[in-house]
């Protein structure tokens, strides 16, 4: 599996923290935005591209040796695009327990996923095994809904933290239907936040949910999917 790392971001959003994106076979075929991934536009698109077709980057063992080098506390987001190790619906048990260990070294990494995590499948139940270990061990994965019912769903599994998707004109602080306190991504609405500064997705036990209010070529897209899937 195809991954390259940014070793210090580019992207006001992100700040000046090392960040990965991931071939896009590591996408899982369930996943809404499939087809119009804000991934798919723009530079991030280029890069994404040469990734994916071996131009860019390197093997697994290599990116793993990279994490390892860290600096102690370095925090850092895993897949910019992309998903966890793995093609499709399964995470790759392996590369995955590589990925924890080499955090785990010195590291504060987080990222997200829309692998399946929800039902009796047992791909499902293998990634929510390893979804939870992986948090427990101290490399944060997001659990990404698309709507805040859910998120509620993602929630009730108690196997990490729970991101959702936000449509581009939704208010700045709410709740599921559960319950559960849902704020926009600071770094969305302050212009002086970056992820390197907040750091709420690389709490793996935090409660409170963070929404992402769609943006890019694709908000349009992914505000409709937002409202389809609460329909």
């Amino acid at each position: 599996m195809q991954v390259h790392l940014t070793v210090k971001s580019a992207n006001v959003k992100t700040g000046p923290i090392p960040v990965s994106t991931t071939e896009k076979s590591s996408c899982p075929p369930s996943c809404p935005h499939i087809k119009s991934c804000y991934a798919k536009s723009g530079p991030l698109a280029l890069h994404w591209n040469k990734v994916s077709n071996h131009e860019r980057g390197g093997a697994w063992g290599d990116f793993i040796k990279q994490v390892k080098a860290f600096d102690q506390g370095q925090l850092w987001r895993h897949n910019q695009a992309g998903d966890l190790p793995g093609i499709g619906e399964k995470i790759d048990k392996v590369k995955l327990t590589s990925l924890v260990k080499a955090n785990q070294a010195a590291a504060r990494g987080f990222t997200y996923t829309h692998k399946l995590v929800i039902g009796n499948d047992p791909i499902a139940k293998q990634n929510r095994e390893l979804v939870k270990a992986a948090n427990e061990s101290g490399f944060t994965i997001n659990l990404s809904a698309d709507n805040l019912a859910e998120a509620d769903k993602l929630k009730k599994l108690n196997i990490g933290p729970v991101v959702t998707l936000l449509p581009e004109n939704y208010s700045n602080k709410s709740a599921t239907p559960g319950g559960n306190t849902v704020i926009v991504c600071p770094a969305q609405i302050k212009d002086n936040v970056s992820c390197s500064s907040c750091k709420l997705c690389a709490i793996n036990d935090r409660a409170v949910i963070i929404g992402f209010l769609a943006h890019g070529s694709a908000k349009k897209a992914a505000s409709k999917i937002f409202y389809l899937k609460a329909a």
